[in-house]
């Protein structure tokens, strides 16, 4: 099991973690990685899942195979005891960031962090990514820049700002991965009525 599995940020509750180990090598066998999992209890239990490429785009085919993979496993290992739905997606543009690498990956980009304890009077944190060193993730927040150790993080996520939508966009059109003749097409025009 990888280091970053012992993280609560992919899977926080004991019962997420044995579910992460089921899942981690079926995802991986089909060259996808976990990013988070969770199981959400409700009426009806809800396991969701959000897997990625390793170089990112994962789309609705992909979460379609993922969760045909991932059910058939679970038959077989019957984990939950009752029922449940399941639910695949991917990791959305504002991605939660739960693996150190996620860190290194999204240096320059808005983030907020929490941690489970406070941290000089705070648990709360948000500014730019600067990057990993150590074990410990960079932040520019307006005191300068912090360390915060990885495992101290509760919860981590990008903040959905035009700078990453915009290059989210550019890799995956660059990556072939988007197709622009999806889009409805967008009405420009200003819509000024003639006297």
């Amino acid at each position: 099991m990888p280091d970053d599995m012992n993280n609560d940020l992919i899977a926080k509750a004991a019962i997420d973690r044995r579910m992460a180990e089921i899942i981690t090598p079926v995802l991986e066998d089909m060259g996808y990685e976990l990013v988070r999992l969770r199981l959400m209890s409700g009426e009806t239990a809800t396991l969701q899942i959000m897997a990625d490429k390793p170089e990112g785009g994962i789309e609705v085919d992909d979460c379609a195979l993922i969760s045909n993979a991932i059910s058939a496993v679970l038959d077989v290992e019957d984990p939950i005891t009752e029922a449940y739905h399941l639910e695949v997606s991917s990791p959305g543009i504002d991605r939660p960031l739960t693996r150190l690498k996620d860190f290194e990956a999204f240096e320059g980009y808005e983030a907020k962090l929490e941690t489970a304890e406070m941290i000089d009077g705070r648990k709360r944190f948000k500014g730019m990514l600067a990057g990993v060193e150590s074990d410990e993730v960079l932040i520019n927040v307006a005191e300068g820049t912090i360390g915060l150790k990885f495992d101290w993080l509760s919860e981590a996520k990008l903040v959905l700002t035009d700078d990453l939508i915009r290059d989210m966009l550019k890799a995956r059109k660059d990556a072939g991965t988007l197709n622009e003749s999806n889009f409805d097409e967008i009405d420009t025009e200003t819509g000024s009525e003639e006297d």
